[in-house]
């Protein structure tokens, strides 16, 4: 990773922090003693901060240069591997981040390799850039509406590339991670030009539709449910 690589991972992941409400610019400012202005022109890319200055912020985040590394070290990459290494993140980060760091990253899962490579992304242009596979644990909480589907503690593999309407096989609905009132929730998807339904797979729990018009797939789905791991 060079100097520029570096200053844009920083970038974003202060930027991902202030989206989730956890952060200002204000207090980043006060932190390492840099001038708001300079902080506030370093996260809309007007220009970039100086060694010492990476170094105030850094400190004052906690972070070193490794925890801005991507999750998995790239030097390797032309070598065959046996699995696909998918970060597994807290719900927030799997809804509102686009990259991954170590420092976001619980732990990792690994996956047979050619299992999720082969699956076909329908996403929005503006997910182009996101990471696309991260894995979340179900809390019993998310796990009630669709149990036996999905269980509690089970791991859920979220392919963020597919965030559109049309289910991945027709006629049968799609189960995706859907984003309500601002935490992660787990229904089967279907829409027509009008509406757009969430149905739980248990009978207890209500059916949701939603006005199409107000809605956007980038703003209602973080990603399909691709593979779900659960002990038996």
């Amino acid at each position: 990773m060079n100097f520029s690589q570096l200053h844009e991972r920083l970038r974003l992941y202060l930027a991902s922090r202030i989206q989730r409400g956890l952060l200002t610019g204000t207090q980043i400012a006060a932190q390492t003693g840099l001038q708001p202005a300079h902080i506030s022109n370093f996260l809309r890319r007007r220009r970039r901060l100086s060694l010492d200055a990476l170094d105030r912020v850094l400190a004052a985040q906690a972070l070193t240069v490794a925890d801005l590394l991507p999750v998995l070290d790239r030097t390797a990459a032309t070598q065959p591997s046996l699995f696909h290494h998918v970060p597994l993140v807290r719900d927030e980060i799997a809804m509102r981040a686009p990259h991954i760091t170590r420092a976001m990253t619980l732990e990792v899962v690994e996956i047979p390799a050619g299992l999720l490579e082969s699956l076909r992304p329908r996403r929005t242009a503006n997910r182009r850039d996101w990471h696309r596979f991260v894995a979340v644990r179900v809390s019993y909480l998310q796990a009630l509406p669709m149990s036996p589907v999905l269980l509690p503690e089970a791991v859920v593999i979220l392919d963020r590339h597919y965030n559109s309407f049309t289910p991945h096989r027709p006629p049968a609905p799609s189960l995706f991670g859907i984003g309500i009132d601002h935490t992660l929730a787990f229904r089967y998807l279907t829409a027509d030009a009008r509406r757009v339904i969430l149905r739980p797979y248990s009978l207890a729990h209500p059916v949701e539709v939603l006005d199409r018009d107000e809605l956007t797939p980038h703003a209602l789905i973080t990603g399909r449910v691709c593979l779900c791991i659960s002990e038996l």
